[in-house]
C-alpha cells in the first residue's frame, strides 16, 4: 500500500533523489531518450508523486544541468592539479571529457533539447540559469589560470558549447557535415580553443 505523507526531510531526500537519478541517465542515454516513467521508476516512486516535485521534465533538466555544474569544475581542477599531466594536457583532457560526455557522466544538450527545454523556461528561470552558466564557465577559466572577464567567459562558453553541439549533431542534426570526420573536426575544435586560452594565458604571465 502506497504511504500518504512523507516527512520533509524525506521529500528532499526523494527529490535529491530524482535529480541524481535523472543526470545519471540523460548522461548516458541523452535527454530526449531518458523519459520521466524511467527516472521515477529508477527513484522507486509513482508517476503522481513525481509531479509533486517537478511540474514538468525540462524543470527537473535544468535541475539536474545546475547538480552537474560543481562536478564539472571539480573535475577541472582534479586536471589541473594533477602533476602528471601539462597545462595542456589537462585543458584539453577537459574539453574531450565534455564533448564526449555518455562515456563520462556529463549531460549535454542538442540543439533539439535546448530548444524544447528553453522556450518553456520562464523569463526569469532563464535569468537564473545564464547566471549560473556564466558563474561556471568564468570559475573553469580562473581554474585554468586564465583571467575571467565578461568578454571573454562569452567567448569561451559560445566556443566550448559549439564544440559540443556540433559533435553531438553529426550526423542527425546536422546531415550535410561529414560523419566520417566527425571526431577529428572536434580534436581541431578543441586544440583551437586550448590554443586561444594559451595565448591569453601567456600575455598575463608577460604582463605580471
Amino acid at each position: 500500500m502506497p504511504r500518504i505523507s512523507y516527512s520533509q526531510e524525506e521529500r528532499e531526500q526523494i527529490r535529491e533523489n530524482l535529480v541524481a537519478a535523472a543526470l545519471d541517465l540523460m548522461a548516458k542515454q541523452g535527454i530526449q531518450h531518458t523519459t520521466v516513467e524511467q527516472i521515477y521508476k529508477k527513484v522507486g516512486i509513482s508517476r503522481t508523486f513525481f509531479y509533486s516535485f517537478f511540474p514538468t521534465k525540462e524543470d527537473l533538466v535544468v535541475e539536474t544541468l545546475y547538480l552537474q555544474q560543481p562536478k564539472i569544475l571539480a573535475y577541472a581542477r582534479k586536471l589541473m592539479e594533477d602533476p602528471a599531466l601539462s597545462w595542456r594536457e589537462a585543458v584539453e583532457q577537459f574539453l574531450y571529457a565534455c564533448c564526449y560526455g555518455e562515456k563520462n557522466g556529463i549531460a549535454v544538450l542538442t540543439i533539439e533539447e535546448q530548444q524544447m527545454i528553453f522556450r518553456r523556461l520562464s523569463p526569469e528561470s532563464y535569468q537564473t540559469f545564464r547566471k549560473k552558466q556564466t558563474q561556471l564557465f568564468g570559475n573553469i577559466l580562473e581554474c585554468f589560470g586564465v583571467r575571467a572577464d565578461e568578454k571573454r567567459i562569452s567567448l569561451f562558453t559560445n566556443l566550448s558549447l559549439a564544440v559540443m553541439i556540433i559533435r553531438r549533431a553529426i550526423p542527425k542534426t546536422l546531415p550535410l557535415f561529414v560523419p566520417e570526420a566527425a571526431d577529428e573536426t572536434v580534436s581541431f575544435q578543441i586544440r583551437s580553443i586550448v590554443d586561444c586560452l594559451e595565448t591569453l594565458k601567456e600575455q598575463e604571465v608577460d604582463l605580471g
